[in-house]
């Protein structure tokens, strides 16, 4: 909604608004792409023109929803569906990618998937076993190898840590 009346405001014809992209009609002028790009800042959005930046960030937002929000296992290998969800070689995906964040897509899923393990890990309600299976880790030795790797702590001891501060904060 934001985005969508701000572009009214300026006056700026556009044909589709989707999360994350707008087509425009036709040209703006560089005030209204100033006046628009400093009026969403206030939103904490900002205006990508590289078209290298806009497929790193479909990218992104690819791999967040493929481990953050689905549950399903997937039919096909990461590279297969990224590609197959963004319509693209991944070759050409994984190039941009690296050249643009400074980090492979392997990488950044990496960085996704601990975060996800960690925060299954502090709600508690799932094992190990079950986190492994959920985001579909070979072995929950991958898993463990891999959290230890980029956390420095195994996935018990992290969630020692969290019983131990939740016990001290609690006596405060």
């Amino acid at each position: 909604m934001l985005v969508r009346e701000e572009l009214r405001k300026l006056d700026i014809h556009f044909a589709t608004l989707e999360l994350g992209m707008v087509e425009i009609y036709g040209e703006i002028t560089q005030q209204q792409r100033i006046e628009f790009s400093n009026n969403i800042k206030k939103w904490g959005l900002e205006v990508l023109e590289d078209k290298k930046q806009i497929l790193v960030e479909k990218i992104k937002s690819t791999i967040i929803e493929m481990i953050h929000h689905t549950d399903e296992v997937p039919q096909v290998n990461d590279s297969n569906y990224i590609s197959d969800k963004l319509g693209y070689d991944y070759t050409y995906l994984s190039n941009t990618f690296t050249e643009v964040k400074g980090i492979t897509i392997q990488q950044f899923i990496i960085q996704h998937k601990i975060e996800r393990v960690k925060e299954l890990l502090l709600y508690d309600e799932l094992s190990l076993t079950e986190i492994g299976w959920k985001l579909h880790y070979s072995s929950v030795a991958h898993l463990s190898n891999q959290f230890k790797k980029v956390t420095g702590l195994t996935p018990t001891y992290f969630k020692e840590l969290k019983c131990k501060r939740g016990k001290n904060l609690e006596s405060l």
